[in-house]
């Protein structure tokens, strides 16, 4: 494989498939040298048909995996200028019901898995005089938390507040924090990345977790965000083209923004569960 030392590179994470694949190929058309990491490298036969994308076999709940992602991707480019935590999964269902397992696994890919990262380049990024994390979030961890979702509302409130956070200690250090807020995209195996929390023992939930399944289950890309919005709107931050903080994708997340902005929170929320109802 040739790579492009002049070229700028990005590492992207979760790349087997959906919006992660998309962006690393989106950036190797762009010129951009693509470090595109995933935990089955094996699966990116695609993704190597490019000359400036490497594969790396990274699982972003591994410490030790990661540190060895970052060092390989940086020995092969010798410098990253743009790193994006896409990697995340969902878990939905009553928080009664949650297996402890999935508890635990939801905040580690979700956002212990993006400290994991950050913390692995600040060194470099550090040495560069500079840098820049886009985190992909969510108009969960935003605008709203939705009904059975509490515990992929956490992991991604959890990552708005440390980009955040983040972002007032690394601004000196000309290191720049973004995020992208989606509310899911077409293509991107949306019901494949789900865990449901279920007991046949307590049915008190059901008609609750019914209503959400068929509206998960059931939804069709007109219901999507078009993954190339998202993909353009990564590269739009990456290139400086813009400069947002946070980037809100997508009709639903700007709408129910519009909509939290305008009323009491009381008056939001049961509007929300009555929608549920």
């Amino acid at each position: 494989m040739s790579t492009n030392t002049a070229a700028q590179t990005i590492f992207i994470t979760g790349t087997s498939s959906g919006l992660g694949k998309l962006t690393a190929i989106h950036f190797a058309k762009m010129g951009w040298n693509v470090a595109a990491t995933m935990r089955t490298p094996e699966n990116g036969q695609e993704l190597r048909q490019y000359d400036n994308i490497r594969l790396f076999k990274l699982d972003v709940t591994n410490p030790d995996q990661v540190s060895s992602a970052v060092d390989a991707a940086i020995d092969a480019f010798g410098k990253i200028d743009v790193v994006v935590n896409n990697a995340g999964m969902g878990t939905y269902g009553p928080l009664e019901l949650a297996a402890e397992k999935d508890i635990d696994w939801q905040f580690a890919v979700n956002t212990r898995g993006p400290i994991n990262v950050i913390r692995r380049f600040l060194p470099h990024f550090r040495a560069n005089g500079g840098g820049m994390f886009i985190n992909i979030s969510s108009f969960m961890g935003v605008t709203t938390a939705v009904p059975l979702g509490s515990l992929y509302n956490m992991s991604k409130f959890a990552l708005e507040g440390l980009t955040e956070g983040l972002y007032y200690e690394l601004k000196p250090l000309n290191i720049e924090l973004r995020l992208i807020e989606q509310g899911g995209s077409s293509g991107n195996n949306f019901t494949n990345n789900i865990i449901w929390n279920k007991d046949e023992k307590i049915t008190v939930y059901d008609e609750m977790m019914e209503k959400l399944s068929a509206l998960m289950g059931n939804r069709d890309n007109s219901q999507l965000d078009d993954p190339q919005v998202i993909v353009d709107a990564i590269a739009d931050l990456a290139t400086g083209v813009s400069s947002k903080f946070r980037t809100v994708i997508g009709d639903t997340g700007n709408s129910l923004m519009v909509l939290r902005n305008s009323v009491p929170i009381e008056e939001y929320l049961e509007t929300m569960a009555q929608n549920n109802r």
